[in-house]
């Protein structure tokens, strides 16, 4: 399976953002997409992910199978918002999510214990740190098996310790077959990950 962008372009309210971005990546690979802000980091995982729609060329996913026929059923994006409702608690998010992407994954105890918040998944979302959310977010990628992770700014709100156990699933991923999109102004701990400068594209 491969992720491959050719010629992709941005725009953002009309304007281009960025034009001919093209990658390939294979199982177990990752891109790190950086750039100053405002370069098109977001808009270009947004229009990855397909909730924009490309000003130019493609992006598809090559021999996906049955199972993963499009980058739209293949891909978990994660965002900057963290898509919980606040007044639900972490575990009926996380149903509902695992519900709803299909695949599961792990369970919505072994997820939340994965990323240090075992035994609070009673709590309403909206009860939690900016860091217990994000960890919360990010336990939504682990209740649902997607091989493609776009993520936006993934490490925001972490504390060291988040930060390392998070590269720790992220290489994870990666060795067990997953691709990677991370879109980040700090380092996220891949070695070997391809690097793509925003700014340079247009």
């Amino acid at each position: 399976m491969r992720l491959i962008a050719e010629n992709l372009g941005g725009e953002r309210g009309g304007d281009t953002v960025f034009s001919s971005v093209g990658f390939a990546l294979a199982k177990g690979e990752a891109l790190i997409v950086t750039g100053p802000n405002g370069a098109g980091k977001s808009t270009l995982l947004r229009v990855i992910a397909g909730l924009l729609p490309a000003a130019g060329g493609k992006v598809f996913v090559e021999d996906g199978g049955g199972d993963f026929p499009s980058v739209a059923s293949a891909s978990h994006y994660l965002g900057h918002l963290n898509a919980m409702k606040a007044a639900l608690s972490v575990e009926e998010n996380l149903d509902f999510w695992r519900a709803f992407q299909g695949e599961p994954g792990l369970s919505v105890d072994e997820a939340l214990e994965t990323v240090g918040l075992g035994g609070l998944g009673h709590l309403p979302f909206g009860y939690l740190s900016t860091g217990q959310r994000r960890r919360a977010s990010i336990a939504k990628l682990l209740v649902s098996r997607r091989p493609v992770w776009l993520l936006d700014e993934p490490t925001v709100g972490l504390d060291k310790a988040s930060e390392k156990r998070f590269a720790g699933l992220m290489r994870g991923h990666l060795e067990g077959g997953g691709i990677l999109v991370a879109a980040t102004h700090l380092p996220l701990g891949l070695e070997g990950a391809v690097g793509l400068v925003m700014g340079e594209t247009v």
